[in-house]
């Protein structure tokens, strides 16, 4: 997950307060003066953090994901020509090479919604010294299915990877969280690659995970991959929705069986990207060319 800013949120007293005043009464003798009622910020986040940390629908979808992934291992497991790798990021033939999936940890494998829910009770959205704190406290949950999965895929001897766009400075923190978790972590491994990894010879693109997934595959051969962002399986070329889209078209057959993408309306490149990846421009602004992009 590449970690991008939330919106504000209007403190949930104050829209209580605009939603739900009486109308006003003056004491001059006119008509009585209705309040107007106070409007959310533009780019109220809640109804997606909502649906992400209560509905049942996500969770279920979560479960299915991963339950279909685990329907096809054995498959990819026997199949020694599986792979899961764009094409560009592979060379020479995998039949040798050990088994292994990668997965996302961000609305991946661990859920942080607890930290956007107390940046929206603040008023407040993403921020890089709230969000490193967040990753200390060593608290997100396992989303559901991915405890069970990666359990599941290490039982077979199958070598787990995290490539998550969680800086260095909380990598020792992302591991214990993952290891108080009781998410495997292979021995004499690292198996947590957060942004910034050196990866000799390739140099990455910002927060792109194609080194880091090139650093895997000098080893393995990657059965699966999973994420909820589409940088989470292949680098993007144009950051607009098109070539969101035709970054993963040669990879479409891909999708549930080597690919597992998972849903998360609360942030990320999908939003960025429809107004031209410019998070200075004001938040009105933001939302004018969201807007200019739906139909």
């Amino acid at each position: 997950m590449k970690v991008l800013p939330l919106p504000a949120l209007v403190l949930a007293g104050a829209i209580l307060l605009g939603a739900c005043a009486a109308p006003v009464t003056r004491t001059t003798g006119t008509a009585p003066a209705v309040a107007t009622p106070t409007a959310p910020a533009p780019d109220d986040n809640l109804n997606a953090v909502a649906w992400t940390q209560t509905s049942i629908e996500h969770d279920l979808i979560y479960r299915e994901v991963y339950r279909n992934a685990a329907a096809h291992l054995d498959a990819a497991l026997a199949d020694a020509h599986w792979d899961a790798l764009p094409h560009a990021e592979r060379s020479g033939d995998v039949a040798a090479l050990k088994p292994a999936i990668i997965l996302d940890i961000d609305e991946t494998v661990l859920d942080n919604t607890p930290y956007a829910v107390r940046r929206m009770r603040e008023g407040k959205g993403y921020e890089p010294e709230s969000w490193r704190q967040w990753c200390e406290e060593k608290s997100a949950r396992p989303l559901p299915g991915a405890l069970e999965f990666t359990r599941l895929a290490a039982s077979r001897g199958i070598t787990v990877f995290y490539v998550t766009n969680r800086r260095t400075d909380v990598e020792q923190a992302t591991l214990a969280n993952l290891r108080e978790q009781g998410f495997p972590l292979a021995d004499q491994v690292e198996v947590v690659l957060p942004a910034g990894t050196l990866v000799p010879g390739c140099e990455a693109k910002g927060s792109d995970k194609g080194c880091r997934r090139r650093l895997i595959a000098q080893r393995y051969r990657v059965l699966m991959q999973f994420g909820d962002q589409i940088g989470d399986f292949v680098d993007v070329a144009a950051a607009t929705p098109a070539g969101h889209r035709a970054a993963v078209e040669p990879y479409l057959d891909w999708v549930g069986e080597r690919w597992f993408v998972l849903p998360n309306p609360t942030y990320g490149a999908w939003e960025a990207v429809l107004f031209g990846n410019d998070w200075n421009l004001p938040p009105a602004e933001r939302r004018a060319r969201k807007l200019q992009n739906m139909h």
